[in-house]
């Protein structure tokens, strides 16, 4: 394999007090975000919804969702705006919220290896966590994250 194919441009995502590190091409987009009207009958991890491309896209606190310590949404905070993978019609398109600006990267098997300090539960959100440099990024499982919120919503409006 190519020293060029074996590097992966991927983003740090900044989250209160962690970052997440995912391949750049999952990424569609970083809006500003807007305060919606708090979600009524929703799990604290859903933060309302926006209108991107014409479609409406629910907004997702990923600290809330695996159960990290998280903050209230300030004026650092953005939406990045994920392409789904699934190809769950419900998820093709869904915001997480960051503390500002994601951060490129370039990735390869000489500056990461595997950060053990921490267990996180099999099938959950959090693949592991990696030590890159000086950095302990986490690494979502983004097909379990597009998973919950597509059950979720799928749930949502069975009930209405």
């Amino acid at each position: 394999m190519s020293a060029d194919v074996e590097e992966l441009y991927s983003l740090l995502i900044p989250l209160h007090q962690h970052r997440l590190l995912v391949p750049r091409s999952c990424v569609a987009e970083v809006v500003r975000y807007v305060r919606a009207a708090e979600p009524v009958d929703e799990p604290g991890w859903l933060r309302g919804g926006l209108r991107w491309q014409e479609q409406e896209i629910p907004i997702v606190s990923f600290e809330e969702l695996t159960g990290l310590p998280h903050a209230e949404p300030g004026g650092r905070t953005r939406v990045a705006i994920m392409n789904g993978l699934s190809g769950d019609p419900d998820t093709r398109a869904y915001g997480i919220l960051t503390e500002g600006f994601p951060q490129l990267v370039r990735v390869n098997r000489d500056v990461m290896e595997t950060d053990s300090r921490h267990a996180w539960p099999d099938n959950g959100p959090i693949v592991c966590q990696i030590r890159m440099i000086n950095e302990y990024p986490l690494i979502p499982d983004l097909e379990c994250v597009e998973a919950l919120l597509g059950d979720h919503l799928r749930q949502r409006a069975a009930l209405a």
